[in-house]
């Protein structure tokens, strides 16, 4: 399956061309004068989120340098700022000074920083530190090693990352896309359902466009990189804080509107036709509201008259209410969803266009996402605070497959899903300040699942139920976590997280530790441990078996959490002020994955690979697995008009199935190499128009799998796997790039932006199903290979 998002001809470089005229020439019809723009945000104690008046904020890179400083409530104003990359410095006394480095200011639209700065513990008598806050570390003081911060400038500017968080956390060590064509990641050799999004809070599950049952990824996100702040990922041995996740976690964070002016926005690009707008209320209200709808490109490109293969239809809606309320405290409403559908069909089509040359296929999917949450924030004092929070979650998808066959072809039901996962949570965590050296956190939340799952598929004169059930059920989640400064130079942290569920009694108690050693004010050694455990895939709860007097029976509604140990050691240095080179080197033991005593060499950790779970029945929890290796990366991050980032993954991924062989799992690629970078080139007389450059290259080692059996498939009329070869054989290693090409103006009240990404891929067994024709034994692939274009414009005032 590939939607025609990805198939768009060269045709449409007329489209292309016409948008760059348009911009090059608009050049000469706009005032000269260089525009200016306002600067304005908070500044905060980051562990206690309490204001902190009276901190000064410096504009770095202005001729002369502007500043300013907080008022009572820590907020600050700076005007007339001109446009383009500045540099903003934020000290006071007695806590890290932390600088913004390169942040875009454009007419179209005012820069709100939001910073939190930390407290230095010192001993003896308060003097005052200036210290620079490193700018790879995680936004979450808790996060002491496999965790980084990233920016929405950064994923807006890789080449080849579309806006989406996922894609762009491809690029980095120890994260590999499982395919082109989707956003599931693998993480240090573990399945991309391992994978777990938090949002403002809030765990959601699978927040992307054509999503499957069970999985983490999409086509296309729903995730709006226009209304993201800036937010944390983790890859391993994460605070105590995080639960129901085996190898990773993105704690995604929407910003707030501006409480300064009206702004709107309008974008075309890879994620579709998108227009925003952002305010207070009312004039001088703190009350704001941030909101954006997309329509899917397809559509928008089908009705330009460009003729499409394949076309996926889908829109998407994000927004977020901001309500201070003084002594209150501060009230939120967030949400986001969105609704997709696809077609494809071969009955409409010629037996020449057909996948299959004697029979083909139609399909038709839909699937729905949405996630809101109302959260209460409450100050009991400068030191102590209380979120509680309300949130629902829903995804839900329908597909139906129907084949034909020649010579009648008439399309009838081959295969079809139905399934609703809801979820209910209530959740509450406290926080507390000790001291400059010391720091509590703890909660405690209830998810009330409600699922609906039916699934099943025509199998020799009948329909076979895979999943047929409607269900209640609940996860109890527990923390707390400590955190001590023994000194300005070392940190730890250590936590414990507990979850209870309901539908089968498992439960699990899961200690954590972290370290980290500032040993220079270049260098840093760091160590983290932990114990993790995860639900499988909910509908795997619910699968069944034909009972030997007819009817089915659930056999898998007593399978344990999936369980891991990780433990992670680290080095980083700064090779100066805008470069850093950081190793990380974990080993990883899973145990209690589901494997099947009927076919030895599966495990579920092998899940995610395609688009759809296998719902195998008589699952027992007795499986385990291992990840290890080494993650290696040099950045350095945007300066003087340039930056770049290379990573090296060398690891191993093994499982040990029902026979308790050791065996490769389909992601153990071995290797992985990632190069990103680009320039920006400034020019016109007042440096307000960019040039764009990036490029981005991916080669990753080969992914093993499980061949066919080719003739038991003729025989049965059905997919047979051979099973005794599993993932002994590899696909070859597959190459991807990416050239990235723009152009950015800044004229008075508006910001213009052409983005133009050119990829090339060098196989399909990253992009394609590895399929085999039930009637003739035949592998085939519907892919092309080669070059694709994609192009994003955005205006903003």
């Amino acid at each position: 399956m590939e939607f025609g998002i990805w198939n768009l001809e060269f045709s449409l470089k007329r489209y292309f061309i016409a948008v760059i005229l348009l911009l090059l020439v608009q050049g000469t019809l706009i005032s000269q004068e260089v525009p200016v723009q306002q600067v304005y945000g908070r500044v905060v104690d980051r562990a206690s989120q309490t204001p902190l008046p009276g901190a000064n904020i410096t504009i770095l890179t202005t001729d002369p340098i502007l500043g300013g400083s907080t008022d009572a409530d820590g907020k600050f104003v700076i005007n007339g700022v001109p446009t383009g990359r500045h540099d903003i410095r934020i000290s006071y006394i007695g806590y890290q000074t932390l600088e913004f480095e390169n942040q875009i200011i454009s007419s179209g639209k005012a820069l709100v920083i939001n910073a939190e700065l930390v407290e230095i513990p010192v001993m003896g008598r308060e003097v005052e530190i200036i210290a620079r806050q490193r700018k790879d570390q995680p936004l979450n003081p808790m996060a002491l090693i496999s965790a980084r911060s990233f920016t929405i400038d950064e994923t807006n500017r890789y080449a080849g990352s579309y806006g989406d968080p996922a894609r762009m956390a491809a690029n980095y060590a120890g994260v590999v896309s499982s395919r082109d064509n989707r956003n599931d990641i693998v993480i240090r050799g573990n399945s991309p359902f391992s994978l777990k999004y938090h949002i403002d809070g809030m765990e959601v599950l699978n927040p992307n466009h054509f999503g499957a049952t069970g999985t983490a990824g999409g086509p296309v996100t729903i995730l709006n990189s226009n209304l993201l702040a800036n937010s944390d990922f983790y890859t391993g041995a994460f605070p105590a804080e995080y639960g129901n996740a085996l190898s990773g976690i993105f704690d995604l964070r929407l910003r707030n509107g501006t409480d300064m002016n009206r702004e709107y926005w309008g974008q075309l690009g890879f994620n579709g036709l998108e227009f925003g707008m952002e305010g207070p209320f009312k004039r001088g209200s703190p009350s704001t509201y941030l909101a954006a709808y997309r329509y899917s490109f397809t559509s928008v490109l089908e009705a330009m008259g460009v003729k499409l293969n394949e076309s996926a239809a889908y829109q998407d809606l994000s927004f977020k209410l901001h309500f201070p309320a003084g002594k209150k405290g501060v009230f939120e409403l967030t949400g986001l969803g969105g609704r997709s559908l696809i077609g494809l069909t071969e009955s409409d089509k010629p037996q020449d266009k057909w996948l299959f040359p004697e029979h083909g296929e139609d399909l038709h999917t839909k699937s729905l996402f949405g996630a809101g949450s109302i959260s209460h924030l409450y100050f009991f004092n400068e030191k102590t605070r209380l979120r509680s929070r309300i949130s629902y979650n829903i995804f839900g998808i329908e597909t139906k497959i129907d084949t034909f066959e020649l010579p009648t072809p008439v399309p009838y039901r081959w295969a079809g899903e139905n399934s609703m996962q809801q979820i209910v949570t209530g959740a509450v965590g406290l926080t507390r300040k000790i001291d400059a050296r010391n720091s509590f956190d703890a909660g405690i939340s209830y998810d009330l699942m409600m699922v609906s799952f039916a699934d099943s598929q025509y199998y020799h004169g009948y329909y076979r139920y895979y999943t047929d059930a409607r269900y209640n059920m609940g996860l109890l989640k527990a923390y707390s976590g400590f955190q001590h400064h023994f000194g300005p130079k070392v940190s730890s942290t250590i936590g414990l997280h507990f979850q209870y569920f309901t539908l089968n009694g498992s439960f699990s108690a899961e200690p954590r530790l972290g370290l980290r050693w500032n040993a220079t004010a270049t260098s840093a050694f760091s160590a983290g441990f932990g114990m993790h455990s995860q639900m499988v895939p909910a509908m795997l709860y619910f699968t069944q078996a034909l009972a030997d007097k007819g009817g089915y029976t659930r056999t898998d509604t007593g399978l344990d959490f999936m369980r891991s140990l990780h433990a992670v050691a680290g080095y980083d240095y700064l090779l100066g002020e805008h470069m850093r080179f950081k190793a990380e080197g974990y080993y990883q033991y899973l145990y209690n994955a589901p494997v099947r005593e009927g076919i030895p060499q599966y495990s579920v950790l092998n899940e995610g690979i395609e688009y759809y779970v296998f719902r195998y029945d008589s699952l027992v929890s007795l499986g385990s697995g291992m990840n290890y290796g080494i993650d290696l990366t040099l950045e350095r991050f945007l300066h003087r008009n340039y930056y770049f980032l290379f990573t090296a993954s060398l690891f191993r991924s093994y499982y040990f199935g029902y026979d308790n062989v050791k065996r490769s799992t389909v992601f153990d690629n071995r290797y992985v190499l990632n190069a990103v970078g680009g320039y920006e080139l400034p020019v016109g007389e007042f440096k307000n128009r960019f040039l764009v450059f990036g490029l981005r290259a991916t080669w990753t080692g080969g992914r093993p799998y499980v061949p066919f059996d080719v003739d038991q498939t003729v025989a049965e009329g059905q997919v047979v796997y051979d099973w005794e070869n599993a993932y002994r054989e590899r696909f070859q290693d597959y190459i991807r790039g990416s050239l990235r090409l723009g152009f950015r103006r800044n004229v008075p009240n508006a910001n213009i932006m052409l983005l133009i990404d050119l990829q090339y891929r060098s196989n399909y067994t990253y992009v394609d199903l590895y399929r085999i024709d039930v009637k003739t034994g035949e592998i085939v692939s519907g892919h092309r290979m080669g070059f694709y274009p994609m192009a994003t414009w955005r205006i903003q005032f």
